[in-house]
């Protein structure tokens, strides 16, 4: 395995025992202790160093990316944004929701808005702020960031706020909708922003997203970096 792919900036990911949430702290004892062959820490940012996509999602399922070790890897939100990825190009290879397999991202990288799996997959707001610090400094580390996607209004309200600093209004001004688009500053320079649904296995068994919404929010996305680069 490419530790350098899977892991760029390991500066900005928290320690495998970060003991900043009590709650979360528990449950990932509970869950060494229960299956202790799985990864059970906090889950590391995925992608590459030179990413112009970065995408956003909630935390790491428990049998899926707390599982494996790989953001959305194991669980069924990964069959969908990974093909998704692999189909406009942000990635290379198989994937075969495992951390072995030979998937690689190609300009992109996928991060959570909490790190370490939560119970019932629903972080507390005191949690999600805890970790917000990470997702800043991630976010910070891509030089050539030119878009985000979030997945979910989670990830979009703890993105905006890891932006406040660059943003030319409170974060609460930029509504959370699928297929939304803003224009943002970022820390390196201007960020197309953009919403999804969650790519959840709820979110597409019940319709609210289709894969043909999720894959129209990535060529739009996909379509914007190719006209700036």
């Amino acid at each position: 395995m490419n530790r350098t792919a899977l892991f760029p900036f390991p500066d900005v990911d928290p320690g495998r025992d970060c003991p900043l949430c009590p709650r979360l702290v528990a449950f990932r004892q509970s869950a060494r202790a229960e299956f202790p062959d799985w990864h059970n820490a906090p889950v590391p940012t995925f992608g590459a160093a030179d990413a112009s996509l970065l995408v956003v999602g909630l935390a790491p399922g428990l049998r899926g990316a707390n599982r494996t070790g790989r953001p959305f890897t194991g669980d069924y939100a990964g069959d969908l944004l990974y093909d998704t990825l692999i189909r406009f190009g942000f990635a290379a290879g198989s994937f075969e929701a495992r951390i072995d397999d030979s998937l690689t991202l190609v300009g992109a990288a996928v991060t959570n808005a909490v790190r370490c799996v939560p119970p019932e997959n629903k972080p507390v707001g005191a949690e999600i702020n805890a970790c917000r610090p990470f997702l800043t400094e991630t976010i910070g580390k891509f030089r050539n960031l030119k878009a985000i996607v979030a997945l979910g209004r989670i990830a979009h309200d703890s993105t905006l706020k890891a932006l406040k600093p660059f943003l030319s209004a409170s974060p609460s001004a930029y509504t959370f909708s699928h297929g939304a688009m803003h224009r943002l500053s970022g820390p390196n320079g201007p960020l197309l922003f953009a919403d999804s649904y969650h790519c959840s296995r709820y979110n597409t068994n019940t319709g609210r997203l289709t894969p043909e919404m999720f894959r129209d929010v990535f060529s739009a996305v996909r379509a914007e970096i190719d006209s700036t680069s």
